[in-house]
């Protein structure tokens, strides 16, 4: 069975959480650049830092199968365990429903007639199809096919900001306008807009840092996870840092008002800096990167039902695995539930997928520092530096982020309820499905 080595896992770890600065408009159009920018610098520090160190270490101590739901099972005993691949598992369907939404809204900016009724929905499944079957072929077939999707899907955005800042240094040195002078003489305002929910911009920026847990579930596919993994999530950190905050500052320099970003508004800024040719490599950009998202999280994903079936917690049918290591029942089995997710709102999505998501996170946490004080001589390749009380430390802005999720989300509403209580209904089900499994399990 080939291995992920260290790029392909790189590139697999960035379409996991990022893949490009796709679905980064609503941040500026709620936000205005001035605070966009603020949140994108400021968050990975509270959000995605403090993360990807807790993740270094305890995916280069413990590299198994299942990852994180090793990790909480063997600090915490296989009822959080279970909680804890739950908890991933259910936000998986909220989570894989926004790619082939997203893929649907980039390309109605150039063929509307392609995503109306009907045609829209086949889109959808057609992406979840694709990406299934990418995963039949294995983990080092996604690793490697997401690093040359990742030169594709970030290319359009080389050429945007190399446009966006000849045309913001012409603006500057008075020797033009800004877009051809289509919206005046001057930079983009960055004022915050009026009448719009701060909270939105702050929830989206959010969802576009999270997932670095997500490459660990696949430990025993990486050729060499406890070199690797703490490499590779801290790089990819900042990578998505950097691919985030460079095309917002150049659309911002070259003028380009924030409140023309909605979802799938790069494909417009793009038409306005550099003609029909770059729009329509965006939206194939676009495409390309929402469907290395799926794809990639398609394999994160699946590798949990299969670990919870070698645990004895899901029916052993789930254990089986094609030659080059695919758990061909788990990648079917999920995608079509994804399929059965696709329809809700974007916003949505992201508001019950932060929160089942921010609760994972908690319990990786919490399984870190219980390992710390349980298994003190456990072989730690990369150990968060300083005392044992770090790791709390560092666990605070997460959590307290995760709660801000659930106050900021008390709004939206999912089957007639507040969409964040729908999310800790979601949760809680856990409980009652864990003694499922067990008593499944004895009676087996």
């Amino acid at each position: 069975m080939r291995k992920l080595r260290l790029l392909p896992l790189l590139a697999a770890t960035y379409f996991m959480v990022s893949g490009g600065p796709y679905d980064l408009e609503d941040v500026i159009g709620y936000a205005g650049y001035g605070y966009a920018l603020l949140i994108l610098t400021v968050l990975p520090f509270f959000w995605s830092f403090p993360t990807a160190l807790m993740l270094g270490e305890l995916a280069a101590a413990i590299p198994d199968e299942g990852g994180f739901y090793a990790w909480v099972r063997r600090a915490l005993g296989p009822f959080w365990g279970f909680q804890e691949a739950w908890l991933s598992l259910s936000s998986s369907v909220f989570d894989m429903a926004i790619y082939p939404t997203t893929f649907v809204l980039y390309l109605q900016r150039i063929a509307p007639s392609l995503t109306v009724g009907h045609r829209a929905i086949a889109l959808e499944l057609l992406v979840v199809a694709a990406a299934v079957f990418w995963n039949l072929r294995g983990a080092a077939a996604v690793g490697e096919g997401s690093l040359k999707l990742w030169f594709f899907a970030i290319s359009p955005y080389v050429a945007l900001v190399g446009i966006a800042v000849y045309i913001g240094l012409r603006v500057t040195h008075g020797g033009g306008h800004s877009i051809g002078g289509v919206f005046g003489t001057g930079h983009a305002s960055l004022a915050r807009p009026a009448n719009l929910p701060f909270s939105t911009a702050i929830l989206v920026a959010m969802w576009n840092y999270m997932g670095w847990d997500n490459a660990t579930t696949i430990a025993n596919e990486v050729d060499n996870p406890q070199r690797d993994y703490p490499r590779v999530i801290l790089l990819a950190a900042v990578m998505v840092m950097l691919t985030y905050l460079i095309p917002v500052a150049a659309v911002a320099w070259a003028g380009i008002p924030s409140s023309r970003f909605t979802t799938g508004a790069w494909v417009d800024a793009a038409g306005l800096l550099g003609g029909a040719a770059l729009a329509f490599t965006v939206v194939l950009a676009g495409s390309l990167d929402d469907f290395g998202t799926f794809s990639n999280l398609t394999l994160s994903y699946t590798r949990l039902p299969h670990a919870l079936a070698e645990d004895g917690l899901l029916p052993r049918v789930f254990t089986k695995r094609l030659k080059n290591g695919a758990p061909w029942v788990a990648v079917i089995a999920c995608g079509i539930c994804w399929a059965l997710a696709l329809g809700f709102t974007f916003e949505r999505l992201i508001t019950i997928d932060l929160v089942l998501w921010g609760l994972s996170i908690i319990l990786e946490y919490i399984a870190l520092v219980v390992l710390r004080h349980k298994e003190p001589n456990l072989h730690r390749p990369f150990r968060i530096p300083g005392p044992n009380w770090v790791p709390i430390l560092l666990a605070a802005a997460p959590t307290a982020l995760t709660v801000y999720a659930i106050y900021a989300a008390r709004d939206e509403h999912v089957a007639g309820v507040p969409a964040a209580v729908f999310a800790l209904g979601i949760a809680v089900l856990g409980v009652p499905l864990y003694l499922i499994a067990k008593r499944s399990r004895h009676t087996a």
